[in-house]
């Protein structure tokens, strides 16, 4: 029994002294060297945290290559996320020195090689977020560690500027904006003129994000920066065509800032904002939490993508030729809009205060006021049709949520579906719906009974965290955990969700023919979680009848 244990002991030993690992790693800006992580037996990840990708941006302007290191660069830290409002934007948190990405390799008995890389983008509506997300007790949501060991796949992260210097803009090409895209676009060319050094497979690069790092990951497919550096991409909650992913009015915003800083609104106001302190920039950008009867919350996101002629050649729905060649999937949670709707009508969330129908009709009067009075009612119909003549309080709320959700994300996401399909030349398509219940639902919290999956709960999952944290999970947690990792590198790895090294519980159909069918995301899924045309009632609502009726601009003329 001791001979046992001291060979044990030994093969453990000589596992951990000749330990798989890429060691020290040449890049085009030099030398990098990061920390070595023992999983188990033969299962190591060499974790390289804060490698610059670009240089310190220049105030509203593109990025810029980083000019280099001497010697080699110590990638064991997480360098600060950019500059940012903190979460009760009270205050600044993070620095202008923030252009840097994370890698995460496997090694199994030998260096990994040509390995399919994903590379994450952060969402927190463009004005906050960093490429390690947010940390308890030193667990950070975005650690790659479980993707790239379950899935046996490169994982990157990468930070973006946020919030004003990151978006704001003229309008003009004094000040065009999209800062915060052309990041992480630079930061996609760096990993792929760069990840072969770290075993990865520059031919083999999928996106992926979520919320607006989804609608990000939509953007960099449709730009044509990005021609031919990108094979898959995967957008969850967010897509370019999503009512906040594109402002319309840039140079007001801008007007505003102006003004808050001191600055004039004439031709002077972009030189002086380039000439402003960054945190009184940054503090300019604060948002409003608020929601008023004609201005809900997510009109409230002010600061995001703007068709510049450059980054975006034209308006989004017309770039999708550039993604023809591009894998993709999308979908979202199937109360995504929950976040928004809480604010906006309060009484969604008491168990015990019903939810007055005038509200409902409030908020979609908000959604379709350029329809006018035509599009409330034409609105309220197409949600109030099948409720009976005395609706129940739950079946009001939910609905109330179903709104927000329809509007917010699940219709543009759809859109784009449709589009991305009809554009496709090699390019396929996928769409998921994830329904698996908010861990709070039924507590003592604020979150309602019958609640479904809020706008970020499936970030949690893809991450791995009911494994990293499992005292804090339930086993049909680790379950629906499993599945989305399985499902994602799969498709990173193939094009094709259901084919790669991990089994997956149901077979996830393509987005084609008239079917058009997706996958309802579970812990309990089976074949029967495949469904077809997506809440169709309700985007032909918000994408053919409403766009019909008469605009009130066009009555006015007419009148």
């Amino acid at each position: 029994m001791a001979l046992l244990g001291i060979c044990v002991a030994v093969a453990v030993f000589l596992e951990a002294v000749s330990a798989v690992t890429l060691g020290v790693v040449y890049t085009e800006g030099g030398m990098v060297e990061g920390e070595n992580i023992r999983l188990g037996y033969r299962r190591h990840v060499d974790r390289f945290r804060g490698i610059p990708y670009a240089d310190i941006p220049g105030r509203f302007e593109k990025p810029r290559r980083h000019p280099g290191w001497d010697g080699i660069l110590k990638a064991k830290d997480y360098r600060p996320r950019c500059l940012q409002l903190n979460l009760l934007m009270t205050d600044t948190r993070g620095s202008e020195d923030c252009l840097y990405l994370n890698i995460w390799v496997p090694q199994g008995s030998s260096v990994s090689t040509n390995l399919p890389v994903m590379v994450w983008i952060y969402g927190g509506g463009y004005l906050v977020g960093g490429s390690m997300g947010a940390n308890f007790l030193d667990n950070y949501l975005y650690d790659g560690q479980e993707i790239a060991d379950r899935g046996n796949v490169i994982v990157v992260t990468l930070g973006y500027r946020v919030g004003t210097l990151g978006f704001l803009s003229t309008g003009e090409s004094d000040l065009p904006g999209n800062y915060g895209l052309w990041d992480q676009q630079a930061a996609i060319a760096w990993v792929y003129r760069n990840i072969r050094s770290f075993g990865g497979d520059p031919s083999n690069i999928t996106l992926f994000g979520e919320s607006a790092g989804g609608a990000s990951v939509s953007f960099q497919t449709l730009t044509p920066h990005n021609k031919g550096m990108i094979r898959r991409a995967i957008s969850q909650s967010g897509v370019a065509l999503c009512p906040w992913g594109i402002i319309r009015n840039p140079r007001r915003i801008a007007e505003e800032v102006a003004l808050k800083v001191n600055c004039p609104t004439d031709s002077r106001m972009a030189a002086c904002l380039k000439m402003t302190d960054p945190y009184l920039l940054t503090m300019a950008g604060t948002i409003s939490m608020q929601s008023s009867p004609d201005q809900p919350l997510v009109n409230n996101l002010i600061l995001s993508g703007v068709v510049d002629g450059d980054f975006l050649p034209d308006e989004p729905s017309k770039l999708f030729h550039n993604a023809a060649d591009i894998d993709y999937i999308a979908g979202v949670n199937d109360m995504d809009g929950h976040l928004f709707t809480a604010v906006d009508i309060p009484s969604v969330n008491s168990m015990l205060v019903d939810t007055p129908i005038e509200e409902l009709r409030r908020l979609l009067a908000s959604y379709t006021k350029d329809k006018g009075k035509a599009g409330e009612e034409n609105a309220f119909s197409t949600y109030s049709t099948g409720w009976g003549t005395n609706p129940n309080r739950e079946t009001i709320k939910k609905t109330a949520v179903d709104i927000g959700t329809d509007y917010i994300f699940l219709v543009p996401t759809q859109a784009a579906l449709y589009l991305h399909k009809a554009n496709a030349k090699t390019g396929r398509t996928y769409s998921y719906l994830f329904s698996e219940p908010n861990r709070m639902g039924g507590l003592i919290t604020p979150y309602p009974s019958w609640m479904g999956a809020d706008h970020a709960d499936d970030l949690q999952y893809v991450f791995g965290k009911p494994f990293t944290t499992p005292l804090g999970y339930w086993p049909r947690h680790r379950d629906v955990s499993k599945y989305m990792i399985a499902y994602w590198t799969n498709f990173a790895k193939t094009g094709d969700p259901n084919q790669g090294d991990s089994e997956v519980p149901a077979r996830w159909p393509e987005f084609q023919g008239d079917s058009e069918q997706y996958l309802e995301i579970h812990h309990n899924m089976d074949n029967t979680y495949i469904h077809q045309k997506m809440r169709l009632r309700y985007v032909h609502f918000w994408a053919s009848i409403l766009p019909s009726l008469p605009s009130l601009s066009n009555e006015t003329k007419s009148e």
